[in-house]
């Protein structure tokens, strides 16, 4: 759910083709186009066309400076998609226009050892409301996006806490939610009708005030892991049942799962409509418009 090189996005174009051209797959209402990077031309024209309820995209069409405009955004809305703009609420990574200013405010902490370049930060602390999240969500206000997706929760389970002394991972959970909960009271204190999506952590909804807060959860890897992996861990079965719970309490749930083999595609489609998900089966990469499930 990162970016990746150059290789692997055409890589994973050309497997992503080819299994598409196997594989029949009806989309329909309900399901979810998401892009990171790679817009054709630059632009968002080619998620217009997918039949799908809701995109995920990038406050920026390079994740730079480079922001979708307002009607950008608005004729991405107006083919009937909920447009959530994406970014990261408890990490940053090196390539942002604001990493630097992050930086020497002393908010960087460990790095992510999966994604090099990228760090956890002190979500907590009022300078990363200041330089990074409000900044953002304001972004996402003045360009008329419906909502947000706020990607790395799971920051609260990540961080070392040898560098934050006193915090256990309780108290991390906790200022999680509070950060989310801000998030959404500021959001929605302009537009009533905003949107808070949180990805993955759907354990956080045991914690109180976090369920109202939000209007859904985007979870990852529920069914298939990058790439075409079934999902057969302990931790798979768990993220599931809490994922239900969060889909019991009325929340909407955007899965997205990391599939090209064409059987794969259709296996994590049919298993949505079962728990009553939208989502997607896409590339790791999310630099083409993968499968939005009906």
């Amino acid at each position: 759910m990162k970016l990746h090189s150059r290789f692997f996005a055409m890589l994973s174009a050309l497997l992503v083709l080819g299994a598409a051209a196997c594989t029949t797959v009806e989309s329909a209402e309900g399901g979810l186009v998401y892009q990171l990077q790679d817009y054709q031309d630059g632009r968002l024209n080619a998620l217009t066309g997918t039949p799908a309820d809701y995109a995920v995209i990038d406050l920026a069409r390079d994740a730079g400076d480079s922001y979708f405009s307002a009607e950008e955004v608005a004729g991405l809305r107006a083919s009937g998609k909920q447009v959530l703009a994406y970014f990261e609420i408890g990490s940053v990574e090196s390539f942002r226009p604001d990493f630097t200013a992050i930086r020497d405010a002393g908010l960087l902490l460990n790095e992510w050892s999966s994604w090099p370049g990228e760090y956890f930060v002190r979500y907590w602390a009022p300078e990363w409301w200041d330089l990074a999240v409000r900044p953002r969500v304001d972004r996402a206000l003045r360009a008329g996006f419906d909502g947000v997706y706020l990607d790395t929760p799971l920051a609260y389970e990540e961080i070392d806490q040898a560098l934050v002394p006193g915090f256990d991972r309780a108290k991390l959970a906790r200022l999680m939610v509070g950060l989310v909960g801000r998030v959404s009271a500021y959001g929605k204190g302009t537009d009533r009708d905003f949107r808070v999506y949180p990805q993955n952590s759907p354990e956080l909804a045991e914690y109180p005030g976090y369920l109202d807060s939000i209007d859904g959860i985007g979870v990852e890897e529920l069914f298939f892991q990058a790439t075409d992996q079934p999902c057969a861990a302990d931790f798979c079965a768990t993220d599931l049942a809490a994922t239900r719970k969060v889909r019991e309490a009325g929340k909407t749930v955007l899965a997205v799962d990391y599939a090209i083999v064409p059987e794969n595609v259709v296996e994590a489609c049919r298993r949505y409509r079962e728990e009553g998900f939208a989502g997607t089966v896409t590339v790791r990469s999310l630099d083409v418009i993968g499968t939005p499930c009906r």
